[in-house]
C-alpha cells in the first residue's frame, strides 16, 4: 500500500484543506479522513487522529502535525511538486521551521471551528472530554 494522509473528516476546515491537497498538490498517498479507514490497519487510533493530520507512509513509519505535512509536500509531483511543493516541504522538515510550524499547528488545531470553512463541529474536545475547547 502507498503512503496515507489522513485528517479530521468531521471537520469542515480540515475537508476543505484535504480538498485543496487533491486539487492542488498531486501525490501519490491517498488523502483520506480518519472516520473512513481501518486505524488499527495503518497503527492509528482516533484520539490520534483527532488530534493532528497523520502520514503513514508506504513503510508504516507514522508522523503527525507539521511533520506529516512535510512529508506529504516532499512527496508532491509533477512540475508544481518539483518547483513549490517539494521544496516547501524540505524546509518544513527543517528543526527552525518545525520549531516555528509546532506552535503554529496546534494553535490552527485549537481554534480550526474560528477559521475560514471551519464550523463549530470543528472544534476540538477539551482534555477532560467536557466540551469544546474555547479560547
Amino acid at each position: 500500500m502507498g503512503p496515507t494522509f489522513v485528517y479530521d473528516g468531521d471537520c469542515a476546515f480540515c475537508s476543505t484543506c484535504a480538498r485543496f491537497i487533491e486539487r492542488r498538490i498531486h501525490t501519490p498517498a491517498l488523502v483520506e479522513a480518519w472516520q473512513r479507514l481501518d486505524l488499527a490497519a495503518l497503527g492509528l487510533t482516533a484520539d490520534r487522529c483527532a488530534d493532528a493530520v497523520q502520514w503513514v507512509g508506504a513503510d508504516g513509519d507514522v508522523t503527525a502535525g507539521p511533520v506529516a505535512v512535510a512529508r506529504l509536500l516532499r512527496h508532491a509531483g509533477g512540475p508544481s511538486g518539483r518547483l513549490l511543493w517539494r521544496p516547501a516541504g524540505a524546509v518544513l522538515a527543517t528543526r527552525p521551521a518545525l520549531a516555528l510550524a509546532r506552535p503554529a499547528y496546534r494553535w490552527v488545531a485549537r481554534n480550526r471551528h474560528r477559521l475560514p470553512g471551519g464550523t463549530a463541529a470543528c472544534a476540538l474536545p477539551r482534555p477532560d472530554a467536557s466540551g469544546p475547547v474555547s479560547t
